[in-house]
């Protein structure tokens, strides 16, 4: 994997936590170009601060804001004159159930993740089908097997995961690679950011970070798969085993999730 990325123009969008961070931190050892967006001043000047002398381009803008993307994307391109990867990372998860939810809060969940997504890839089309690049969506278990009390973050999953497939399939004569992937519970922000039933961010994690997979191990096999060319890529194998189960056993899956995303009747946020 050396010499793949090197002088490659990679975008990450969401680099500035988690999985996203990772990637980037991965990729400029490796050679590679990068452009990643956030919607924080302060973390993306934090990140540019600890790679004052690689080529990294960072860009104030947030996904589910078709204008942004728009400018992060011309902004990207008028850098470093192309793109090679995309790999759509930015993404927000929700708690809480449907009976408790505003719409909104669904409404949101879709605009970052899946709208998010849309709105980038669209614009770096052209430079990825003139470099016969990648496309990448960072997707979820919950893109194979809704989530109870995650019922937006499982429809933004799905839908990222049947619009990747198709545009896949568009591509295929591009030599375009398209490849959506799936971490499983890794350590990062997301828990802490997920939306409640009113918008709010939760601010907590119900899981024990430490004994997640890292999310340095997740950026190297995201990578590698991207090397490789891979379709998908179901890290763990607690995810491996729930899209099997969810395929052939339908009916278990549902008990077997029902009972463990809830105690004693009450949801685990």
């Amino acid at each position: 994997m050396n010499d793949f990325y090197k002088d490659k123009v990679v975008v990450v969008t969401g680099g500035t936590d988690g999985i996203g961070k990772a990637l980037v931190e991965k990729l400029l050892m490796l050679g590679a170009k990068v452009s990643t967006c956030a919607r924080h001043h302060d973390k993306l000047y934090r990140l540019q601060s600890e790679f004052p002398s690689y080529p990294l381009h960072t860009f104030l803008a947030d996904v589910s804001i078709e204008n942004d993307c728009r400018n992060f994307i011309e902004s990207t391109i008028k850098v470093f004159g192309g793109i090679d990867v995309l790999i759509n990372n930015a993404g927000v998860s929700m708690r809480a159930l449907l009976k408790d939810t505003n719409a909104d809060v669904i409404r949101r969940v879709m605009d970052i993740n899946f709208f998010g997504s849309v709105y980038c890839t669209r614009f770096a089309l052209n430079s990825i089908i003139e470099r016969k690049g990648s496309i990448v969506g960072v997707s979820s278990i919950a893109g194979y097997r809704g989530l109870p009390g995650r019922s937006g973050y499982s429809a933004s999953k799905f839908a990222l995961q049947g619009w990747l497939e198709a545009i896949r399939t568009e591509l295929l004569d591009d030599g375009v690679h398209v490849m959506w992937v799936c971490p499983g519970y890794t350590a990062s922000n997301i828990r802490n950011a997920a939306l409640t039933e009113n918008g709010a961010a939760q601010g907590a994690s119900p899981f024990d970070e430490g004994k997640l997979m890292p999310a340095e191990e997740v950026a190297e096999r995201v990578l590698n798969a991207i090397r490789k060319r891979k379709r998908t890529l179901v890290i763990t194998f607690t995810g491996k085993q729930t899209v099997f189960m969810n395929k052939f056993f339908p009916g278990l899956s549902d008990k077997l999730v029902k009972n463990f995303f809830f105690k004693d009747g009450k949801l685990i946020k």
